[in-house]
């Protein structure tokens, strides 16, 4: 094996272990995304087509999604206009506790600082981000739809810097 190979299928494994997954594990290519916003929008993860984008699954209980999340809509209402979406997937079997969580921030933020949310239980709902354990757990991807890196709990103080670099 040459070196160069060692050093690439050795990176490419620590990326793997890193971001949770295993050799065994299909990682898709591109990752795509169908569903409706909680406004009734159709909303498609290729309406994103050239931009970077952070998804974002979380429940409405969760206190360290809300913490992410706040820091993601700062991240987000400063970014929107360098080719950056945040795209919330709420995991709630409720669909009431994301109703709930909908009508706060509409009372709370601005429309401009509001990000695009759908629910993952919908009918009609598919992606293929796979199984989410962990609350919360994001999804950065590049301009294609492929994955930069994947965070599982607590966005990570690298991981900002990782994401500016996905912009």
């Amino acid at each position: 094996m040459l070196r160069r190979d060692f050093i690439q299928s050795s990176l490419i494994c620590g990326v793997l272990t890193a971001t949770g997954h295993s050799l065994a594990e299909s990682v898709p290519t591109t990752y795509t995304l169908h569903g409706t916003d909680v406004y009734g929008k159709k909303l498609d993860l290729k309406d994103f087509s050239g931009m970077a984008v952070l998804v974002s699954f979380f429940t409405v209980d969760c206190d360290l999604c809300t913490n992410d999340l706040k820091l993601m809509r700062e991240f987000y209402v400063s970014n929107s206009k360098k080719k950056f979406m945040l795209l919330g997937v709420n995991l709630d079997n409720n669909k009431k506790d994301l109703d709930d969580y909908n009508d706060l921030t509409i009372h709370s933020y601005p429309k401009d600082q509001r990000f695009p949310t759908v629910w993952r239980n919908a009918p009609g709902h598919t992606d293929n981000f796979g199984t989410i354990t962990t609350q919360p757990t994001h999804f950065v991807l590049d301009h294609n739809a492929q994955l930069k890196f994947k965070r599982e709990g607590k966005f990570q103080p690298e991981d900002w810097d990782n994401l500016w670099l996905a912009l």
